[in-house]
């Protein structure tokens, strides 16, 4: 009989998050994020332009434009981050996201720690770093203490 390997849960979300981060529309970066709670995925996110509002590879990508630098000036960006769309889809269709983990394939910006921290996210799962010692700051104080995947 032949063994069969399982993708252990961890495994398995941060390979889901990647499927996500495929459908973003972001010229610099693709992120994906979902909102697991007991082994079930709440929602999902990916970075990319607001509904209705032209995409970057539309348009072209505006930080790219103004030389930002990737971690500076979030706000300087036609994109939403991950993150943010993973709340904002809990929040239009009423999903409890208290008490949730985050699986992304980036490690969170502060904008996006602090709404994750506010949301009652209990646990970060990520894949690759992202340059902001801020985020970092935020997490420890809150308790909450990033996992680096892979």
């Amino acid at each position: 009989m032949k063994k069969v390997t399982r993708p252990s849960w961890e495994e398995y979300f941060m390979g889901i998050t990647e499927l996500v981060a495929q459908r973003s529309t972001c010229l610099r970066r693709q992120v994906g994020a979902i909102l697991v709670r007991d082994k079930r995925i709440m929602t999902t996110g990916y970075n990319g332009a607001p509904a209705r509002i032209k995409h970057c590879l539309d348009v072209g990508c505006l930080r790219e434009q103004m030389g930002i630098p990737s971690g500076e000036r979030h706000e300087l960006c036609r994109g939403l981050h991950a993150e943010q769309n993973a709340i904002i889809q809990a929040a239009i269709h009423g999903v409890n996201i208290q008490g949730t983990s985050l699986y992304c394939t980036n490690m969170p910006c502060s904008i996006c720690t602090k709404m994750l921290i506010n949301a009652g996210i209990v646990e970060i799962y990520y894949k690759e770093g992202y340059p902001d010692p801020l985020a970092s700051d935020m997490l420890a104080e809150a308790g909450i203490v990033p996992k680096k995947f892979g």
